[in-house]
């Protein structure tokens, strides 16, 4: 009688170390962005979403918001006032970025080309100061700019009399200016680092001249910098109710202060939401424009 050989399931293959390594990794990972992402989704986009509910909500009569589902709130909006905010703060965040863009550029390029061993100090030089609180910051230029601050007792022992600064349009800038300069820096700096110093080299060969070559070469190699420092610049910018309130006056608010006054002062927390919600909308289409203008342009070099 023949005898049945019988097969034994083969034991599961053991996996390579540097494989288990990698799971052990990625669980690792997962395990350390599970707290920060259930922190995001818990509070920022939930907050949101609060936002988004109660801008079509309405106030008591007792001050009390409320939710709902009408629309009052957005057409408010279409209010001579308002729009005339929006618009102001559109003109100050765009020339702020523009000031900015003019600044930075300059520096980040000395810095990146021709600060040498130096660089890392020059560049703490510039981002630690901005580790002080914004609102300080702010103070501290409204005591500079006052009309008994330093700026104008300086001008008067100068004998040049004193300068109206605070309450105008220009020390409102000039705050933004300041306040988010860094943000144009940095990202200019970064992408002239990464630049390839000999196509600066060529471009002088090839055009003769220091301005084509910075045209022709320079600004479309830290294209993509110098736009993402435009785009951190501006969204702040627009928002922005702290250089205002402390450098300005009730001729330059801005829709931020409007904002502020709203969820603080008139306890219209629905409107506040809802003008909220219409600044968010336009400033994630130009923030869709920028990244896809980006990615365009990046499968067009590649």
């Amino acid at each position: 009688m023949a005898t049945r050989e019988v097969t034994r399931p083969s034991a599961p293959a053991t996996p390579p170390a540097g494989r288990r390594t990698s799971v052990q990794r990625t669980k690792l990972w997962g395990t350390l962005l599970a707290l920060p992402t259930a922190w995001i989704v818990g509070f920022f986009v939930s907050s949101m979403v609060i936002v988004v509910l109660l801008s079509f909500g309405r106030t008591q009569r007792d001050g009390r918001p409320v939710f709902g589902t009408r629309l009052t709130n957005y057409d408010a909006l279409w209010n001579e006032v308002y729009l005339r905010l929006f618009l102001r703060s559109l003109t100050y965040a765009v020339v702020t970025t523009l000031i900015c863009a003019l600044i930075a550029f300059p520096v980040a390029y000395a810095i990146a080309l021709h600060g040498g061993r130096f660089k890392s100090v020059l560049i703490a030089a510039i981002v630690v100061p901005f580790f002080a609180s914004y609102l300080i910051r702010m103070y501290a230029w409204s005591a500079l700019l006052s009309d008994d601050g330093v700026v104008n007792s300086a001008l008067r022992k100068a004998g040049l009399g004193g300068v109206q600064f605070l309450n105008t349009p220009y020390a409102v800038i000039g705050g933004l200016v300041y306040g988010y300069v860094v943000f144009m820096i940095l990202p200019v700096y970064a992408s002239l680092e990464r630049m390839d110093l000999s196509l600066i080299e060529a471009g002088k060969d090839l055009y003769h001249g220091p301005l084509r070559t910075f045209f022709s070469v320079t600004l479309p190699a830290t294209r993509a910098g110098l736009f993402g420092g435009m785009l951190l610049v501006f969204l702040p910018a627009l928002g922005d109710f702290v250089s205002a309130q402390l450098l300005g006056g009730p001729k330059t608010y801005m829709i931020g202060n409007l904002i502020q006054q709203q969820f603080l002062e008139g306890q219209n927390w629905p409107l506040g939401s809802a003008m909220t919600v219409a600044m968010m909308i336009g400033l994630t289409v130009l923030m869709v424009i920028y990244l896809r203008a980006t990615t365009t342009r990046n499968r067009e070099q590649a």
